[in-house]
């Protein structure tokens, strides 16, 4: 077999370019014929096909195709939008179905309307004479590729026909016939004037088929052994994993979707490591072991993290009052407290002081059931303009909720600090700690000295959950408690806190409360209209001074 060099492509684009290879053939007036468009499907010289009148424009190209004086009858095909396409002769009509048989490959030219409404294309014929030295030697390395190829596919008698075909026109037309190839693949070919050329471009893929073929079976040995049944199951997954990464389907549960998924993600170095590793450790563990459905969940949830998800800051100290004033009736000492917050915050981005993260101030809510704890720390959140998620806290004793739990333990699971920033969909949501005065100590361990790691600003830049473990940096979020008394809370975590009192209310405060916010929300769940139920002022003063 003549031994080339690997295909250049200067070389293939000189070879289009040849003109003197491909000068039109032309008369002085070329000889035109009703165009017929192909929506799919390309055809070369010498192919016989049979073509559906399925457009008006199709069947006014067939009736004006109908030659005079007995002679054939012809019309040329091409695909749409194309300036190249191929002369065809009809064999055989049969109501709106055509047999065609493909001539030679040709150049549109000018178009005129012709009989019945049909476009006239006028038809350059391309010089298909295959004079130049380097064909012989391209249609010899062809020849050889396409029989190995067929050889290995088990097409022996189609490397029989392939062995005698000629001209080497045709030759280099024939790998339109392996099914493999794309249509734009197809497109390419047509639009190649010169034999040369199709020859370089049919050596190419024949080539890159072939190399495809040789990883498949590789893929195959490697996979392929007289094993139990267990193991024969487990080699089915691992052929189907490597099938569905030839097909570019999902591999979102495979070591590379999850590789992907990394690439696609800002992260800390240590985090980026850490989570690196754990991939290729399911890489080198079977997908029917145990140990890979815990990497599989582990991967899930670190790489489920918004990490690249942080929302803007609103510091408009206007827009926050609005906010606060339409949540809440009452409370000013709180509402004050609560936009000095947000001054200080805003105060700090303005001088570019944010990258010093230990300075934060936690707020305490302090307050007897229904004052408003929760949603004044809600309405924060709204004012800030970043997401809020409520994390309750009454009644843990096990460190683990908050810590989370050591990933080898069945049902093992992160602490309720980073299913919350799960919850939030940012890295920097407000979180409401909610009933902080209600934690106890248990024999699981204290809750509240892990807690005093999420609060302390000088130490949550480093908060470390044992399910996840690494460092995750919670210095973005704010966090707001709340509680009912002070009494229960322990000493070093009260330290912490900056608490704001919420004693209650006056009797007009809470008359104004139930007439503009209680009423409303109690007519909507009981399905009446505002019209339907009246309440006197005195009537609400009563309720709300006798029984609230």
């Amino acid at each position: 077999m003549t031994t080339l060099p690997e295909i250049d492509a200067t070389e293939l684009t000189e070879l289009t370019e040849l003109t003197e290879l491909t000068e039109l053939t032309e008369v002085s007036s070329p000889p035109a014929y009703p165009l017929v468009t192909l929506t799919d499907g390309v055809v070369f010289p010498d192919m016989v096909i049979t073509v559906t009148l399925s457009t008006a424009e199709a069947k006014s190209a067939a009736e004006a195709a109908a030659a005079p004086n007995g002679g054939s009858e012809q019309l040329i095909l091409a695909p749409r939008d194309r300036a190249m396409g191929v002369v065809a002769t009809i064999e055989n009509r049969h109501d709106d179905t055509l047999t065609l048989r493909a001539q030679a490959r040709v150049r549109l030219g000018a178009g005129v309307m012709g009989p019945a409404g049909a476009l006239l294309i006028q038809a350059h014929t391309i010089d298909e004479q295959a004079d130049d030295e380097t064909v012989a030697p391209l249609a010899v390395e062809y020849r050889a590729l396409a029989e190995t190829l067929l050889t290995r596919i088990g097409g022996r008698r189609m490397a029989a026909v392939l062995r005698e075909l000629d001209p080497p026109s045709a030759l280099a037309d024939s790998i339109a016939y392996w099914p493999e190839l794309t249509h734009s693949q197809r497109i390419q070919l047509l639009e190649t004037p010169t034999v040369a050329a199709r020859l370089f471009l049919g050596i190419a893929w024949l080539r890159e088929t072939l190399a495809d073929l040789d990883v498949r079976e590789q893929i195959a040995a490697q996979v392929t052994s007289d094993l139990d049944e267990t193991q024969r199951k487990a080699i089915l997954r691992r052929q189907l994993a490597a099938i569905r990464k030839e097909l570019g389907e999902d591999s979102s549960g495979t070591a590379d979707g999850y590789r992907e998924r990394l690439d696609a993600l800002v992260l800390p170095e240590k985090v980026r490591f850490a989570i690196t590793e754990e991939v290729e450790r399911m890489a080198r563990t079977g997908e029917e072991s145990m140990e890979a459905g815990w990497l599989r969940t582990w991967l899930d949830v670190t790489l489920g993290l918004p990490w690249n998800d942080r929302t803007i800051d609103n510091l408009d100290l206007g827009a926050a009052k609005h906010v606060l004033d339409r949540d809440h009736t009452g409370l000013d000492d709180v509402k004050d407290r609560l936009i000095e917050f947000l001054a200080v915050r805003k105060l700090r981005s303005e001088r570019g002081l944010d990258a010093d993260k230990r300075a934060g101030i936690l707020l305490a809510l302090v307050g007897p059931p229904g004052v408003g704890k929760t949603s004044l720390g809600e309405s924060v959140a709204t004012a800030l303009g970043r997401s809020f998620v409520r994390v309750s806290l009454g009644g843990i004793r096990d460190e683990a909720e908050i810590r989370g739990h050591r990933r080898t333990y069945v049902g093992a699971r992160p602490g309720r600090i980073v299913r919350a920033i799960q919850e939030a969909g940012t890295m920097n949501p407000v979180v409401l700690l909610d009933e902080i005065d209600k934690i106890a100590s248990g024999w699981q361990g204290d809750p509240t000295a892990a807690l005093l790691e999420v609060l302390d600003p000088a130490q949550n830049r480093t908060f470390r959950d044992h399910y996840l473990e690494f460092e995750l940096d919670l210095s973005e979020v704010v966090f707001i408690a709340t509680a009912n008394t002070l009494d229960t809370i322990p000493g070093p975590l009260l330290d912490r806190l900056e608490v704001i009192n919420l004693d209650g209310y006056t009797e007009r405060e809470k008359a104004t409360i139930a007439r503009d916010h209680l009423l409303p929300r109690l007519l909507e769940r009981n399905g009446l209209n505002p019209d339907e139920v009246s309440f006197t002022d005195a009537a609400i003063e009563v309720l709300s001074g006798g029984y609230a």
